[in-house]
């Protein structure tokens, strides 16, 4: 088995602090907001997994299948020599990549970005073991903070799965692209999942489902902040929100007070007042049209070379522009 190499460039006082700053601005912002990157600790990131398995949550099957049909032609076209996965997780659907990759004959090393040390360790060492003798590289960092200290052998294809793009609104997937391909090598290569645009009732659904899933794992945010900040949310006190904004063409999810209530967050010496059926934004995901997500490529320095799409979910693959 491959020893696994770590970099930690996020350390755990450096998690507490942006929590501290989120939390700090968010909660005294007008409306009030979230990150929703402070969903997944151990409990929300199992939440998540049972949503990707619900009937009405579709994206991850959908992406899951379209890699399935098309990961030996990404493979053929890339011929990556490095797998770089941003966001890792538990790295399942890139192994659809990674199997395509080692199939081809290119594949020689394998970098893991992830926030959590915890996470990444185990994912990291599962990897190493299946696909020794490449190497593997596990980050522990922030996608939005440290895509320029990302390693890897040239040519790197650049997985950004999942449809997490959508959790950034429009300035900041600018921001997040340009420097991708700052960091990346002209001819280097992205694999990129977007959710599209589709019928507001299907996209409702996904993300508010009758067995109550997604409602807590919403609400996990509030469990979160009493744990880490000692704040007195009374999580109970929260109705889940799904909402689709046709303007920005999103989905947003909230939490809405359903009586008057005032919060403490000691930690930050915060405190917070409710009134009823007020709403704190968690979350925003946008939804993608095919014009839209190549237009947003091409401004920020990428040529998209192949889309393919089952009309639910869509995956482009993207060359950094060559010089």
């Amino acid at each position: 088995m491959s020893e696994v190499d770590l970099t930690v460039h996020l350390t755990q006082d450096d998690v507490v602090r942006a929590l501290r700053s989120d939390v700090r601005t968010g909660l005294t912002a007008t409306p009030k907001t979230l990150p929703p990157k402070w969903f997944y600790d151990a409990r929300g990131s199992e939440l998540f997994e049972r949503i990707t398995r619900l009937p009405e949550y579709y994206p991850t099957r959908a992406e899951r299948e379209i890699l399935a049909e098309h990961a030996g032609e990404i493979a053929e076209l890339t011929s990556a020599n490095t797998l770089v996965e941003l966001g890792s997780g538990s790295s399942e659907k890139t192994r659809l990549l990674l199997d395509a990759l080692r199939d081809n004959g290119t594949l020689r090393e394998i970098v893991t970005l992830d926030v959590s040390e915890t996470a990444l360790r185990e994912a990291a060492d599962t990897l190493a073991a299946a696909y020794d003798p490449v190497s593997v590289h596990a980050v522990v960092g922030d996608f939005t903070q440290h895509l320029a200290l990302v390693p890897g052998t040239a040519p790197r294809l650049v997985a950004f799965l999942g449809g997490t793009i959508g959790n950034l609104v429009p300035a900041e997937r600018a921001k997040f692209l340009t420097a991708l391909r700052d960091t990346l090598d002209a001819g280097e290569w992205l694999i990129l999942g977007t959710d599209l645009v589709k019928d507001p009732e299907v996209l409702v659904r996904a993300y508010d489902d009758p067995t109550g899933v997604t409602a807590e794992f919403n609400r996990n945010v509030l469990h979160v902040l009493n744990r880490e900040l000692a704040a007195d949310f009374d999580v109970d006190a929260f109705q889940h929100v799904a909402r689709w904004d046709p303007g920005p063409e999103w989905i947003e999810m909230r939490l809405a007070a359903t009586r008057p209530m005032t919060v403490h967050v000691p930690v930050i010496g915060l405190t917070v007042p409710f009134i009823e059926g007020e709403q704190l934004r968690t979350e925003v995901s946008a939804k993608f049209t095919r014009d839209r997500i190549a237009t947003e490529l091409t401004d920020t320095g990428f040529t998209p070379r192949r889309w393919w799409t089952d009309g639910n979910f869509g995956v482009t693959l993207a060359q950094a522009v060559l010089d």
